[in-house]
């Protein structure tokens, strides 16, 4: 791996801003990685799996959502940690929302719910140039 291509980690408050503060890193690493044609789908995938979080995460003061991006051969792995068991489910869309996992499973090539060590879980998705955007 090269030194351009290290995951980028960062953390998150449990705050409705953290997701456009996420997208803009996933944007420069998407960037320096040369992957903007996934660009659009890549920011859509992690705007849902942030906005679960930040949403559905209930979690005690001062735990923090962790975001990673891991760059894959055709695109990235982005992932969303946080410290809630409850996995996430899709819902039935509708006017109050259920949009969010239809979305990621569309634009990703695959995605998935991991357990972590000790409390929480990681939410996951790949998306790559055959999902994402342009072959």
């Amino acid at each position: 791996m090269q030194a351009s291509e290290k995951p980028v980690v960062r953390r998150w408050t449990r705050h409705p801003a953290s997701a456009a503060r996420a997208r803009s890193e996933l944007r420069k690493a998407l960037a320096s990685w040369c992957l903007n044609t996934i660009e659009d789908a890549a920011l859509v995938v992690l705007s849902e799996l942030v906005t679960n979080a930040v949403r559905h995460a209930r979690v005690s003061p001062g735990r923090e959502i962790e975001t990673r991006y891991v760059r894959e051969a055709n695109g990235v792995r982005i992932e969303v940690h946080d410290a809630a068991d409850e996995r996430p489910t899709a819902r039935v869309p509708g006017d109050s929302g259920g949009w969010g996992l239809g979305l990621v499973d569309e634009l990703s090539e695959r995605w998935g719910v991991d357990d972590r060590a000790g409390v929480g879980k990681s939410v996951w998705a790949v998306v790559t140039a055959r999902t994402g955007g342009e072959s």
